[in-house]
């Protein structure tokens, strides 16, 4: 799966949390999101008041609007690594938990039970 076919991929199944998702279209995806987090960055030299700037209050609606495909991509990720859902709260534990859940995620993809 290439960059663009992953980031629509992601898009169209925004709230799509059954399935499964492969490690590229997984990883693009971040990519993409860090990359687009990070331009918007360059706005923060940009004041809005005293206490903000244009690029916080852009990174906030970039976070809040990507949150549901990401949780989504994340849930379906797992499910190819044949985790269960549950361990999308390991996002909660501050360092370690992110390096649990990227090790979990960065797993190689389990066949599909045949039912």
């Amino acid at each position: 799966m290439s960059f663009g076919e992953s980031i629509t991929t992601v898009l169209r199944k925004y709230a799509d949390f059954n399935g499964r998702a492969g490690r590229p279209e997984f990883w693009w995806w971040i990519l993409f999101y860090a990359l687009v987090a990070a331009a918007l960055g360059v706005f923060n030299v940009i004041p809005l008041g005293d206490a903000s700037s244009l690029g916080a209050v852009l990174s906030s609606l970039w976070g809040i609007a990507m949150l549901l495909p990401t949780l989504a991509v994340i849930v379906r990720r797992l499910r190819d690594t044949g985790q269960g859902w549950g361990h999308v709260f390991w996002l909660l534990v501050p360092i370690a938990g992110l390096i649990v859940l990227a090790v979990m995620l960065s797993q190689p993809g389990k066949a599909a039970a045949v039912a």
